[in-house]
C-alpha cells in the first residue's frame, strides 16, 4: 500500500551563497520521524518511530510516500536508523518490533537492507538475543557495516557481501551506545543514556580495543543521530534540543551548537552543502546550511 503523506513545504532564500532551507512535515505531528538518510540523487528516507512505515521524500517532490509499509511484521513495529549504501543500491534501516505480554517491554530487532529504488528486501539479520534494539550503523573504510545495538552495548560487523553480521565489540561503557560515525577513518560511538561520546581504537588486525573517552568542552544531553563531514561530526542532542558541530583534538570535543529550541532533535544527515535533521515531537525533517 503506498499511502500518500502530507508534505508542507516551506522555501526561505538565504543569501545566494547558501543553500535553501526546507521545512517537511512528515504524514502528520504524530509521525515521530526518528532517523533519516540522503541518497546521492537527493532522495530522503525517513524512519518513522510511530508508525510501520519507512517514508521518502523525492528530490523536488511536494509529497512524501511510504517507501517501506512493515504492516506485516507485527503491532507496534517501528524503524529506528537509517543509511544510504549508494554504490550498493541499499537503504539499511533498523526495525524494532515488540514481544507480546512482556512487561516491561522487550523488543526483537532487525537489520533490513532495501533495495533503492523499489522498496524490495534484500537483505534481514535478526539482533541475537531476547530483547535488543538496533539503533544505528555507519560503513566503514574497509566498506563493512558497523550496527549498534543500544540495549545491549554491542557493536556489530557485516562484512561486505555477507548476509549475516558478526559480533564485532561488547564492553560495558557501551551500554546506551546510539550513534556512528567514521571520522578520518576512525570509529566514534556516542552515549544517549550517558552523554557520552567514545574513540574506538582498532590494531592492525582490526580488532578493536577499549572505548577511549572523548571529553567535552561545553554540556552535551541525549547524543543521538551522528554524522560526520567537513573534518567534523554533528550531533543531534535530543535531550537539549540542539544540532552541535564538534571538530575533535586529541581526546577533547569542542562543541558548536548550530541550532537550539529543537523539539527533540534525533536524526541528522549531511548532503552536498545541507544538513538535514529531524525534529521528532512535531514530525517534522528541517535543513540548514552544512559548515564548511
Amino acid at each position: 500500500m503506498i499511502r500518500a503523506a502530507s508534505l508542507a513545504l516551506a522555501l526561505f532564500a538565504l543569501p545566494a551563497s547558501h543553500a535553501v532551507a526546507a521545512e517537511i512535515l512528515i504524514h502528520d505531528a504524530k509521525s515521530q520521524p526518528e532517523s533519516l538518510a540522503a541518497a546521492a540523487d537527493g532522495t530522503l528516507f525517513v524512519g518513522s518511530a510511530s508508525t510501520l512505515y519507512i517514508y521518502r521524500v523525492k528530490k523536488g517532490a511536494t509529497a512524501a510516500d511510504v517507501f517501506v509499509d512493515a504492516g506485516n511484521e507485527g503491532a507496534g513495529t517501528f524503524f529506528l536508523g537509517q543509511l544510504v549504501d549508494d554504490a550498493a543500491k541499499t537503504l539499511w534501516a533498523c526495525q524494532l518490533t515488540p514481544v507480546p505480554g512482556t512487561t516491561p517491554a522487550m523488543r526483537r530487532t532487525a537489520l533490513r537492507g532495501f533495495d533503492l529504488a523499489s522498496g524490495k528486501e534484500k537483505l534481514r539479520w535478526n539482533l541475537p538475543g531476547d530483547n535488543t534494539t538496533c539503533n544505528d550503523f555507519v560503513t566503514g573504510p574497509d566498506k563493512a557495516l558497523y550496527i549498534s545495538d543500544t540495549a545491549t552495548g554491542r557493536i556489530f560487523r557485516l562484512a561486505p557481501g555477507a548476509a549475516t553480521a558478526d559480533l564485532w565489540m561488547e564492553h560495558r561503557l557501551l551500554n546506551g551506545i546510539d550513534g556512528l560515525t567514521f571520522l578520518d577513518g576512525v570509529l566514534y560511538a556516542n552515549n544517549v543514556i550517558y552523554n557520552k561520546l567514545y574513540r574506538i581504537p582498532v590494531d592492525a588486525s582490526g580488532k578493536p580495543g577499549a572505548p577511549v573517552d572523548i571529553w567535552f568542552d561545553a554540556p552535551m544531553r541525549g547524543l543521538d543521530g551522528m554524522r560526520a563531514a567537513n573534518g567534523k561530526m554533528f550531533v543531534a542532542n535530543g535531550g537539549s534540543g540542539t544540532i552541535a558541530a564538534l571538530t575533535i583534538k586529541d581526546d577533547t570535543a569542542h562543541v558548536t551548537i548550530l541550532k537550539d529550541g529543537i523539539a527533540t532533535p534525533t536524526g541528522i544527515e549531511p548532503a552536498g552543502d545541507t544538513l538535514w535533521y529531524t525534529e521528532r515531537s512535531v514530525g517534522k525533517v528541517w535543513s540548514m546550511e552544512l559548515p564548511k
